[in-house]
């Protein structure tokens, strides 16, 4: 099957025109010449299972799209969205955005704000880290701010306890633009081959001076906090400040290609490996089961096999309907692993040994968990 020729321009990769023959100087690949290269799942900020706003942020964890969870240490007050604005004629259509609703222009020394994603060991064995034919990396990302300036983005090992920092400049405010930083291969620490945290990467916007007080670390060696952010700028510094990203590919090798768009279903199973949301209406998740002692017996089978033994959020017990018989008075879950859920539902006034019809009957959801 033939394949279209890109050339680099130096900001992006852009198709070579088929009447050019002489391709003497230019660096040139193959589009699809090599399938899931990108390491970041959900760079195009296209899937957000939990909310696509979320305000009154002053902590960390998962809040909107998929797969970037957040580290917020008393540094302003924030609004997380997934946003319909991307860069024009990119192919991408949602950013993911940090708004400041509430400043920190003068952030205490343990203050931090950033943006990560956590990526697990076994899908990073082709790096070949820690050994002599270790693989530079090289992220790329479209990113769109009101605050100029330099940004810092880092990699860092959790095997290893090691890290590494580069630098990116936003030039024009408000304006997308497309960067590429590179990371140098590391000879020293291998990682992990198991489904634990080996390697995040982490984009910052304000830290204080314990971790901007050092020398920037631009190449890889222990982790030493004060070397990790220094130059950044901070975001917080005034109400309404923002910063937008998408596009995010983190790749093997000296340079960037064309970002791998992959089919919804794809992005989507590699999603619900971490976490998934799953409708309590309907009854096609559960098995009923036999009543015993004022106890009925179901079973939540996930939409795909779960990174680790899965954590249960159940929906409120008063929004199922046994039939016939009326809502549960409690719901346990007895057991989890990587595939389903062993369900309790407390209800007295049942028969023995019956099997009773379960049904959701609110737009609630069970949220299965098996993040990083």
């Amino acid at each position: 099957m033939a394949k279209q020729a890109y050339v680099y321009s130096g900001t992006d990769w852009v198709p070579l025109a088929s009447e050019v023959t002489n391709l003497s100087g230019y660096q040139t690949k193959a589009l699809n010449q090599f399938a899931h290269r990108n390491l970041i799942i959900n760079g195009d900020m296209q899937i957000a299972q939990r909310s696509s706003s979320v305000a009154s942020i002053t902590t960390g964890g998962y809040i909107t799209a998929d797969r970037w969870a957040s580290t917020v240490n008393t540094l302003g007050t924030w609004t997380q969205s997934v946003e319909n604005d991307a860069p024009t004629g990119s192919g991408f259509r949602k950013s993911l955005k940090m708004l400041c609703t509430t400043a920190d222009a003068s952030p205490a020394a343990a203050d931090v704000l950033g943006i990560f994603q956590n990526i697990e060991g076994q899908n990073l064995q082709h790096l070949k880290k820690g050994t002599a034919a270790a693989e530079q990396l090289t992220l790329s990302f479209w990113v769109k701010s009101n605050v100029t300036g330099t940004y810092i983005v880092y990699a860092y090992d959790n095997d290893n306890n090691r890290q590494v920092s580069k630098s990116y400049t936003i030039n024009a405010s408000g304006t997308w633009e497309y960067k590429t930083v590179t990371f140098p291969a590391d000879t020293t620490g291998v990682l992990d081959n198991d489904n634990a945290l080996s390697l995040q990467i982490n984009f910052s916007l304000g830290a204080g001076s314990n971790e901007t007080s050092g020398t920037l670390q631009t190449t890889w060696g222990t982790y030493v906090a004060a070397n990790s952010r220094v130059g950044q700028v901070n975001l917080a510094s005034a109400t309404s400040n923002y910063w937008q990203v998408t596009g995010v590919q983190l790749e093997v090798g000296d340079t960037a290609t064309p970002f791998e768009f992959e089919p919804i279903n794809v992005e989507l199973s590699k999603c619900f490996r971490y976490y998934q949301e799953i409708p309590s209406m309907g009854t096609r998740y559960f098995v009923t089961g036999y009543q015993e002692s004022a106890y009925l017996f179901g079973q939540l089978q996930f939409l795909t096999r779960m990174r680790t033994d899965a954590t249960i959020t159940a929906p409120a017990a008063n929004t199922f309907d046994i039939w016939g018989v009326g809502a549960p008075s409690n719901i346990n879950v007895q057991g989890t692993n990587t595939d389903y859920a062993s369900i309790r539902f407390d209800k007295s006034g049942l028969t023995n040994y019956y099997s009773y019809v379960l049904q959701g009957n609110g737009s609630t959801f069970w949220k299965v968990s098996a993040e990083l």
